[in-house]
């Protein structure tokens, strides 16, 4: 309960508040945030204002520039720009009465072809030589009408005339001419009622791979030469003559070996070096060629032809230009594939000891009769035996040129030797004499290009037999027009593996081409 004095206070405190007026509510106004920039997100009705939005890092310096061009430097052109764009668009003025009588004018320069372009030019050129010359001709009239310096002028202008249209009649300006490339003549004729039964194409065998295990010896045959280490310091500066070697060189096809006969229970498939070299890369060869496939029971015996071009070293087979003279010429296909050969068989038998002891293999050669005329080369032959899976055995006949004596421990080193032969110098576009010696990669790397296929087949011969090094000579024509006389410039030495790394040759994939071309051989019926 309250008390007297309680009751009292509350009562005064309610009079009090009586006396007082009344206080008025407040209601806070809803407050829109923009959040990209300043100003209303949006404009209320009744307020058709145009408003251009903008960012605030924008600088405020340009308070009524309609056009944006205020500032026409450079560096001071684009300082007050916005990032909704250089002055705004909603304050454009915009012409909608007439547009008619408006159009546009296009200030872009017209591109001009390319043979139109530098015609102006050589045009006023022109007109300002005549001119000057017509000029500087008035003078020497003026000054003497018959003089006999003019008349000379005249005559030697006129006849470099003639001469440059002779010259360029019907070319343009760095035009080349063009050399129509002649259709390659087929190794052996095709008769119109020979079917096709199987067929390879080159793209497919760059993706064969198959690996094979180091080969089995099972015979030597032969005699080598040593050869002779002096040929080492040929130099363009003291070049030696080739000299033309009588001697006596055996191609023999497989099915004609006699030590090939005897070991024809050693394996299943039979060829000789030169025929696998030409099968294993055959995705470089650029011309014809053709071998013949004798199966006989279970056997395959792959042979060349009788009297073809098989055994001919083939010239510039891969270069972008090959030789395209014909008939007698002696830098016709058929000429330089004869010359290139007899260049290598004498160079070959130039460069070893003739005449000296010569390290002879257990057998004596198998090829050699009584009625040879003349010395027997230095050659020695070695029967291998490989196993390429699937009871796939091949015997190969493989060829060396030489022998030398290596300098730590005096061991006995094959040797395979081939020759690479310049015929003309403006052709290949580098002259031996003048880079041989000091730019041997690229005389090298020229040839890569121009004779793939050939080096190729070389390298392959050199490992298939197992030769130590690979020695090749660089020999030119005394005389370019001249087919019948030549000269060393120099020799290099490699190692047949370090050699095929150089030039993209993978052993592996030469074995799976070799193996698909003698499935589809065993296959055929």
């Amino acid at each position: 309960m309250a008390t007297n004095s309680e009751v009292a206070t509350m009562a005064e405190s309610s009079a009090e508040s009586t006396d007082q007026p009344a206080r008025r509510s407040f209601t806070l106004p809803r407050i829109q945030d923009n959040e990209k920039g300043w100003g209303p997100c949006q404009i209320p009705e009744g307020f058709q204002v145009p408003y251009q939005p903008y960012s605030k890092a924008d600088k405020l310096g340009k308070v009524a520039d309609w056009t944006g061009n205020t500032y026409q430097e450079r560096r001071y052109m684009n300082r007050y720009n916005s990032q909704f764009g250089a002055g705004g668009t909603l304050f454009q003025y915009y012409h909608e009465e007439d547009e008619s009588s408006f159009q546009l004018v296009d200030t872009a320069r017209v591109q001009r072809p390319g043979y139109m372009r530098n015609r102006a030019r050589f045009q006023r050129g022109g007109n300002i030589r005549r001119d000057r010359d017509r000029r500087e001709g008035k003078m020497e009239t003026l000054s003497s009408s018959s003089s006999k310096l003019q008349k000379g002028r005249d005559r030697d202008r006129l006849r470099l005339q003639r001469k440059w249209q002779k010259q360029w009649y019907g070319r343009r300006w760095n035009d080349q001419p063009r050399t129509q490339l002649k259709p390659r003549e087929s190794s052996v004729d095709i008769h119109p009622e020979w079917r096709c039964v199987h067929e390879i194409e080159f793209s497919q065998l760059s993706k064969l791979y198959l690996e094979v295990d180091a080969p089995e010896d099972l015979r030597s045959c032969g005699s080598l030469e040593f050869y002779d280490k002096s040929y080492d310091r040929v130099t363009t500066k003291n070049q030696k003559p080739l000299a033309g070697v009588t001697r006596v060189f055996h191609k023999v096809t497989s099915t004609d070996d006699p030590v090939i006969r005897q070991l024809s229970s050693e394996g299943n498939v039979f060829a000789t070096d030169a025929i696998l070299a030409c099968l294993m890369s055959c995705s470089r060869s650029v011309y014809s060629w053709d071998i013949i496939a004798q199966r006989v029971g279970g056997k395959l015996f792959l042979d060349k032809r009788d009297n073809s071009q098989f055994d001919l070293l083939t010239v510039s087979e891969t270069a972008t230009e090959p030789p395209q003279d014909e008939g007698a010429s002696i830098n016709a296909p058929a000429n330089l594939a004869l010359e290139a050969t007899f260049i290598n068989q004498n160079f070959s038998q130039q460069v070893v000891k003739r005449g000296a002891e010569r390290h002879k293999f257990d057998e004596p050669n198998p090829f050699v009769s009584d009625g040879d005329e003349g010395e027997v080369a230095s050659v020695g032959y070695r029967y291998r035996k490989w196993k390429l899976g699937d009871d796939v055995t091949l015997v190969a006949r493989c060829e060396h040129d030489a022998v030398v004596t290596s300098k730590p421990g005096g061991e006995m080193q094959h040797m395979t030797i081939k020759a690479l032969n310049e015929w003309d110098p403006k052709v290949s576009g580098v002259d031996w004499r003048q880079k041989l010696d000091n730019q041997r990669g690229a005389v090298l790397a020229t040839e890569l290009k121009n004779n793939s296929c050939k080096l190729a087949k070389w390298t392959l011969s050199a490992l298939l037999a197992g030769s130590d090094t690979i020695k090749f000579g660089y020999v030119s024509r005394a005389n370019p027009r001249d087919s019948s006389k030549h000269v060393l410039l120099g020799t290099q030495q490699f190692k047949p593996q370090e050699f095929a790394d150089q030039i993209t040759l993978d052993m592996s994939n030469c074995w799976g081409v070799l193996r698909v071309i003698i499935d589809a051989l065993m296959a055929l019926s």
